[in-house]
């Protein structure tokens, strides 16, 4: 029996068509208060709302309902890869968003400076997200931490955020996280899940206590968690699959990992704003199929708590939005990779509003891009692993399943 990938290649046909998968990270949201707008409802989006004329509107499933996906699974989901089948830890995304060049025995970890308080419990988990020139002055302390029969890299990631990388024989990444995702209470304990891991759990040990020992005296990044620790999988290469010359557009290293990690080409830019970004898209229209282009505040300022700031970048987006309209994409996809809204102020297991605009949607009577019109869109429900497939659909890339 043929699986899904196997199926979509021998499909997937190159039309010449374009295709731009637009990210706004965290996009899904719920009101402030009963009967109230979400941040994408509040937003004065002209431009997306708009493309509701010619597009089809949905919510799609990131993982399962009632699951919270993390920022790996979404984005894999959303490439088309089931999360529950392809696992990755957010420690070889960080490692390879930021061009680490990892060998199949690493390990990689993705670190957060944190804040402790005089009890040990962790007052703030991103350290009042420190600026990325702080966060290099605490790494270089970080690279000082020697341990007998492995080799360690510490490199910064942006802001609170860090990497690190053992290399050496014998190791294992089957360890839980030590990030509580609370304040309140201190960092879990660095446990072995097996007699396998307990080497690579007690080189961690010795790591995080001469890291909290080196970091005790530099508020507020005066500690560490770890997360996501994992070794390369060898995805299948996202390329191949789809028959696109696929490139990323990302501020953020995380999301250059993810696109790396599938085999997508990077394209290396100091762009900050999405305007700055689409310009990015613009200069190498020429050179691929297919654009994933990911914003990042949304996420932030949904973390934050940050309502009005979320709303801001929804529309800045939409704003600048213009520019990749004007390129005459054959399909542009406006979702996000999971919800995280500013009630919650974390990821959440609500579904996502999906917009696809092209030639061959199905349209629908919307006039407004947003949750509310999306649950009555024609695509209805669909999953995040779906929405390649249907993008190539759209772009007339898939050929007919059988005779």
């Amino acid at each position: 029996m043929k699986n899904k990938f196997d199926l979509i290649n021998e499909m997937a046909v190159d039309t010449g068509s374009k295709i731009i998968l637009l990210l706004l990270d965290g996009l899904g949201g719920v009101p402030l208060a009963p009967g109230g707008k979400t941040e994408l409802e509040a937003a004065h989006t002209p431009n997306m709302d708009a493309l509701t004329s010619r597009g089809s509107l949905g919510l799609s499933e990131v993982v399962a309902p009632a699951f919270s996906p993390g920022s790996g699974p979404g984005h894999l989901a959303l490439f088309g890869y089931d999360p529950l089948e392809y696992e990755i830890g957010r420690g070889v995304l960080e490692a390879l968003g930021i061009g680490f060049k990892l060998q199949p025995q690493d390990v990689a970890i993705r670190c957060n400076f944190c804040t402790l308080d005089a009890q040990g419990n962790i007052s703030d988990r991103r350290a009042g997200r420190i600026s990325t020139e702080e966060c290099i002055k605490r790494v270089k302390m970080l690279r000082g931490i020697k341990i007998p029969g492995v080799e360690i890299f510490v490199e910064p990631v942006k802001e609170y955020r860090f990497a690190v990388v053992l290399r050496g024989e014998g190791l294992s990444a089957d360890i839980p996280d030590t990030d509580p995702q609370l304040t309140g209470v201190p960092p879990l304990p660095i446990v072995s899940a097996s007699p396998e891991t307990e080497k690579t759990a007690e080189i961690l040990r010795q790591w995080w206590f001469q890291a909290n020992q080196m970091l005790a005296d530099h508020p507020p990044a005066n500690s560490c968690t770890l997360r996501g620790i994992a070794k390369d999988p060898g995805l299948p290469r996202f390329p191949e699959i789809y028959k696109l010359r696929s490139a990323a557009v990302a501020v953020y290293p995380m999301y250059k990992g993810v696109a790396r990690l599938v085999g997508m080409d990077v394209i290396e830019h100091d762009a900050e704003t999405p305007a700055e970004e689409f310009e990015v898209v613009r200069e190498h229209w020429d050179e691929y199929d297919f654009f994933f282009v990911h914003i990042k505040k949304t996420d932030s300022y949904g973390e934050d708590g940050n309502f009005d700031a979320k709303v801001g970048v929804i529309e800045a987006v939409d704003q600048a939005l213009p520019m990749l309209l004007n390129l005459n994409p054959d399909v542009l996809i406006i979702t996000g990779d999971h919800s995280t809204p500013s009630l919650l102020k974390r990821h959440s297991w609500h579904r996502v509003p999906i917009l696809i605009a092209a030639e061959w949607a199905r349209y629908g009577p919307a006039t407004k891009f947003g949750e509310t019109s999306c649950a009555a869109g024609t695509l209805g429900l669909i999953h995040h692993v779906d929405i390649m497939p249907l993008a190539l659909a759209h772009a007339k890339r898939l050929g007919k399943y059988g005779a």
